[in-house]
């Protein structure tokens, strides 16, 4: 009971502060602040596109800069198949987990709910997390597990032995409002066959646990890189100064217990939180480990020494390799020739470094979609709720840009490099505070911690990539659903979730409506 009474407490203080940071000065009643929310990525990277294209568009900063050429040139690598030797698609493995960024992101956005694993699928953006009973990634394989190889090499895990369930659930409610709507709830559980291994477990299998994790947009993500370092500093103290308890293992209360790698950069990208400045952040990675396409920066395979090991003893992977890579025989013998190619920390760069640059332009300069119909007084109405109910504290309406002097923890890109593009001092609408949460679903994500989701855009999902689903593993179909997976009992938004449920069935319309116009 005394948990309870103190999670109430703390709710009640979220409420309290929820509207009243720096950022928040929206008076819906004026058109100037009815316009300033609809330019949701700020002056310099909205797009007023609500197509079917609306996740692909140039920021107008990447215009104002002439760099919309390069922006086309580094969208070709998002939308192309990459090959083993078609330049400049040319790199792909020796393991991979997609041949293309767009089989991750259909429409350039979030993956799509799927029936199984299968990295051919189009639209299928789940990535395996795999770990022990204890929430530790296992090592024998890539942190973001490998289904493919090309010849002569095996895939690491054979993608007919994973297996997806989706089962019902029923919540406490029982997916019932009080005014007698109902709802239904759905969750993946994963399980992969112990022989669909081709690198032995490096733990027992019996310890093994499966879980799925889903791509999430492109666009906006450099308005977020563009937010101070100590503007993410101040939302944690402020979290922390209403009682909020945060991840232990990112803040310790009163500074960063964790930052990314030696920059002192704070975390921000990833569910995990486990990326910093968006230089070395996941499209950055991406381009790199999902495909396995050298650099001049990343001279290496995404490998484990497991995998390189186990490949470079296996008899029918040594009686083709020569075959494949001649130019790779040398006196040290087939094993060891074997072991060094896929191991090998300088292998010549498969993608030209004007390439990658073209890619991070586009990368870094996609545009966020405009808010929509903010007028509409049912769309007004849920603002006024969503905010009422607690939904804007974890899901912080704006936010204001530094100067967005830039840093790329790899040494490629300089500080202020003219070659990327550049958002500084634009208040943006993401609606996220870039902090981790709990919500105590069901088969959790690993940790139980995730990243507060941006919702800007999101409303756009079904036209731009033919669904709807949300959440960390696509569980939700909706947005109600997405809202009902937030009601455990231990959730950080379990306060929000009962307000929401004793409001009339127009009023939970409008904040849904209200959502999907943001």
């Amino acid at each position: 009971m005394k948990r309870v009474i103190i999670s109430i407490i703390v709710s009640a203080a979220l409420l309290c502060v929820s509207c009243n940071r720096e950022t928040e000065v929206f008076d819906p009643e004026t058109t100037a602040q009815i316009e300033l929310e609809t330019y949701a990525g700020g002056r310099l990277d909205t797009t007023f596109n609500s197509s079917a294209s609306a996740y692909q568009d140039p920021a107008p900063a990447v215009v104002n800069a002439g760099m919309l050429n390069q922006f086309k040139y580094g969208e070709y690598f998002f939308d192309r198949t990459i090959t083993q030797n078609s330049a400049p698609f040319n790199g792909l493995g020796p393991l991979y987990i997609r041949s293309s960024c767009v089989a991750c992101h259909p429409g350039y956005g979030h993956g799509k709910r799927m029936e199984r694993y299968r990295a051919d699928d189009w639209g299928n953006g789940y990535l395996l997390v795999l770990s022990d009973q204890n929430d530790n990634y296992i090592t024998c394989v890539t942190g973001m597990p490998q289904t493919k190889a090309v010849a002569p090499f095996k895939a690491p895990i054979n993608e007919e032995g994973i297996h997806i369930s989706w089962l019902p659930y029923t919540d406490e409610w029982g997916n019932r409002f009080p005014d007698g709507e109902t709802y239904s709830l759905i969750y993946p559980e994963v399980s992969i066959d112990e022989d669909a291994f081709y690198v032995p477990l490096d733990i027992p299998y019996s310890q093994l646990r499966c879980r799925l994790e889903s791509t999430i947009g492109l666009y906006g993500v450099g308005l977020l890189d563009a937010i101070p370092d100590d503007s993410l500093k101040a939302e944690y103290l402020h979290q922390t100064q209403v009682g909020v308890h945060l991840n232990p293992a990112i803040w310790n209360g009163t500074d960063w217990a964790k930052t990314y790698g030696n920059t002192g950069h704070p975390l921000r990208f990833t569910y995990a939180l486990s990326r910093g400045p968006l230089q070395d952040a996941p499209g950055s990675n991406a381009v790199w480990n999902i495909t396995n396409v050298t650099r001049s920066n990343k001279r290496s395979h995404y490998m484990t020494q497991a995998y390189a090991t186990t490949a470079s003893q296996d008899p029918e992977v040594q009686a083709q390799f020569y075959d494949y890579f001649p130019q790779y025989r040398t006196d040290a013998g087939v094993e060891a020739d074997i072991y060094n190619y896929l191991i090998g920390g300088d292998l010549p760069a498969e993608m030209s470094d004007e390439d990658y640059v073209n890619f991070m332009v586009w990368h870094r300069g996609l545009a966020v979609p405009a808010a929509r119909n903010l007028k509409d007084t049912t769309i007004q109405r849920g603002r006024k709720l969503f905010r009422e109910i607690g939904c804007a504290y974890c899901h912080r309406p704006s936010w204001k840009t530094g100067d967005d002097n830039f840093t790329d923890p790899t040494g490629f890109f300089r500080d202020r490099d003219a070659r990327l593009p550049r958002f500084p001092y634009q208040t943006i609408w993401p609606y996220t505070d870039m902090v981790q949460h709990r919500l105590f679903m069901q088969n959790d994500i690993r940790t139980g911690w995730c990243r507060t989701t941006p919702l800007w855009g999101r409303g756009l999902s079904q036209i731009c990539t033919g669904a709807s689903d949300r959440l960390h593993d696509c569980r939700a179909r909706n947005v109600m659903e997405a809202i009902m997976w937030h009601g455990s009992r231990q959730s950080d938004a379990r306060q929000s979730v009962e307000n929401f449920r004793k409001l009339s069935k127009a009023d939970r319309d409008a904040v849904i409506k209200f959502i999907d116009a943001i």
